[in-house]
């Protein structure tokens, strides 16, 4: 089989959710299947690092298509040029984005509709192309695939799609992400907290991650516990809006609030498995990748009783309400005052953490791709 893939998520260094989704499921889809002919559409000049078989074609089609403007343009022209000529048995966008001017069988795997949601979370250019593209992207897809039950039903609601249509593909939790001895946690701290204990948010911050109550949770924790614990965030300023830096800046406490930017695997790995607990409380997530990895790395997560969190998590978090600062900072401090309670998450995480993992994620996408195929 020829199959066409959209893989201009795959940037060196700067994996995020969606790019992880790609890197995971194509490097196992295309190892496991080497009489198959895999073609990568890059935007861009890529890294070996990416080209995982050698039944892999890489090609570039420019423009580099980061800006809603250049979406349309690579989408609907370069790689609906590419497409037509090239007449591949499948073309499988795992962002979501498809060719409306392309004939050929489409698997789309749209991971969300936060936009249509909280379509004031995105900027207006980026709402507009969202909102206006992804119904007809939905319609056009030979068959979707998504990363939860609650999206898949979301994506039937919003856009009446039918849901045998839809296939549920679960993400994974890369296998670096274990438990760490007491000596690099003790380290961790060391370099990242003044050797306090600590909560830890990772994740881009983007309004939906609801940082900013968080930062009055937080703050209303240490008010009331007046302990020395911090509160370590981890990702990249992306979208620092005003409501959030005005939060932060009101906050008493905002010296106990300890930014990383975006870090290494290596260092991830560390950090997260040295924390406190996981404190990941958006009001709107598709998955939510953050929770398996501190489910592997032995460490208690908090995170919201919304969309699919409950869903990922199971009984192995406590659910609080993202919504209400109050849930949020009562779960940290039944978190912080109970080492019981600090076991008993743990060891329901190991249970809870053995039903994701990539080699799964990939067995289940390339069902979806056989069904596309066949259908």
């Amino acid at each position: 089989m020829e199959i066409v893939v959209n893989t201009r998520l795959l940037i060196k260094d700067k994996l995020e959710g969606i790019g992880w989704f790609t890197f995971e499921t194509l490097k196992r889809i295309t190892q496991n299947h080497p009489d198959d002919h895999f073609v990568f559409l890059f935007d861009r000049d890529f890294d070996e690092e990416f080209l995982f078989a050698d039944n892999i074609t890489p090609i570039i089609l420019s423009p580099p298509a980061r800006h809603p403007f250049l979406f349309y343009w690579w989408f609907e022209f370069s790689v609906a040029s590419f497409l037509n000529k090239f007449k591949p048995d499948l073309f499988i966008s795992p962002d979501g984005y498809l060719s409306l001017r392309s004939n050929c069988k489409q698997l789309a795997v749209i991971h969300d509709l936060n936009f249509e949601h909280y379509p004031n979370d995105v900027s207006f250019l980026v709402r507009k192309y969202y909102r206006y593209f992804f119904p007809k992207f939905a319609r056009k897809a030979t068959r979707i695939a998504t990363v939860s039950e609650y999206s898949k039903n979301d994506i039937h609601q919003q856009y009446g799609i039918t849901p045998s249509l839809i296939d549920v593909v679960f993400n994974g939790c890369n296998a670096k992400f274990t438990p760490v001895e007491e000596e690099i946690k003790l380290a961790t701290k060391k370099q990242y907290t003044y050797g306090c204990d600590y909560f830890v948010f990772v994740g881009a911050l983007h309004p939906r991650k609801n940082i900013s109550r968080l930062f009055q949770a937080f703050d209303s924790f240490k008010t009331k516990q007046k302990s020395n614990v911090k509160l370590v965030i981890v990702g990249e300023k992306y979208y620092w809006t005003s409501e959030i830096k005005m939060t932060y800046l009101k906050m008493k406490h905002k010296e106990d609030v300890l930014f990383t930017g975006r870090l290494s695997q290596v260092e991830l790995r560390k950090v997260i498995a040295s924390a406190l607990a996981l404190t990941y409380v958006p009001y709107f997530e598709g998955f939510g990748i953050p929770i398996l990895e501190a489910f592997n790395c032995d460490v208690p997560v908090i995170t919201s009783n919304a969309t699919s969190m409950p869903e990922v998590a199971g009984d192995a978090a406590l659910l609080v309400d993202p919504f209400s600062v109050d849930s949020i900072e009562k779960a940290m401090s039944s978190i912080f005052s109970s080492q019981l309670l600090r076991n008993e998450l743990i060891l329901k995480g190991r249970k809870r953490k053995l039903n994701f993992d990539w080699d799964k994620t990939a067995n289940a996408l390339w069902e979806s791709v056989m069904k596309t195929i066949h259908s």
